[in-house]
């Protein structure tokens, strides 16, 4: 999110952007290690990554949360109607391509680790409805986009595949049925837990 809204496929740089308190402080974070780097030669390296997802996730993210509520039939709320754009990663990819980069990365270097796959945030809900066997309109409404909410996140990924022959392997589509096991494994205690974002004080 430090990018902001991004046109196209961005690489790896500090022209931060970013439009949500959440994102400036993650943009504050990597200049203040930068400036570390740069003073002190302080061993850094940076990772940015794309939409992470996968079993154990919590229940306010997109994923778990749409194959919760439409397994259990309760309704979610999609704002904006989904139409923004995102690069979903396994967290076994994401995981992989981290300890690469911890264990051979060039310090002071930006990674970014993402797959070459995009979707809206509407789309996903529905290869869910699909893999639930539920109707898109059965389960969700369309609400107003939250403040804030940037189009689109898009991140090039060429630098890890090619410095570590790295590449994603888990497909959108076998990730969101490993993560409906896991929902349909553990229905009982994940309708026990929150699923709106908690804020930790």
């Amino acid at each position: 999110e430090v990018y902001g809204n991004t046109e196209g496929w961005v690489k790896e740089h500090f022209n931060f952007s970013p439009s949500t308190p959440y994102a400036v402080s993650r943009a504050a974070c990597d200049l203040h290690l930068m400036s570390f780097f740069n003073a002190y030669d302080f061993p850094v390296v940076f990772t940015r990554t794309a939409n992470v997802y996968g079993p154990g996730q919590q229940l306010y993210r997109i994923l778990p949360r749409a194959l919760l509520f439409a397994k259990t039939g309760q309704r979610m709320q999609l704002h904006g109607g989904g139409h923004s754009v995102r690069s979903f990663i396994h967290i076994k990819d994401a995981s992989d391509a981290t300890l690469r980069i911890l264990l051979n990365g060039d310090p002071g270097s930006t990674y970014h680790i993402s797959t070459r796959e995009t979707v809206s945030i509407r789309e996903l809900v529905e290869r869910v409805g699909d893999v639930t066997k539920v109707s898109f309109e059965d389960f969700v409404d369309v609400t107003e986009d939250r403040l804030g909410k940037d189009q689109a996140y898009l991140l090039d990924s060429t630098k890890v595949r090619k410095q570590f022959s790295w590449a994603d392997k888990i497909t959108l589509d076998d990730g969101i049925n490993e993560t409906l096991q896991w929902v349909e494994q553990n229905l009982e205690v994940l309708l026990t837990l929150p699923h709106n974002y908690q804020h930790k004080a």
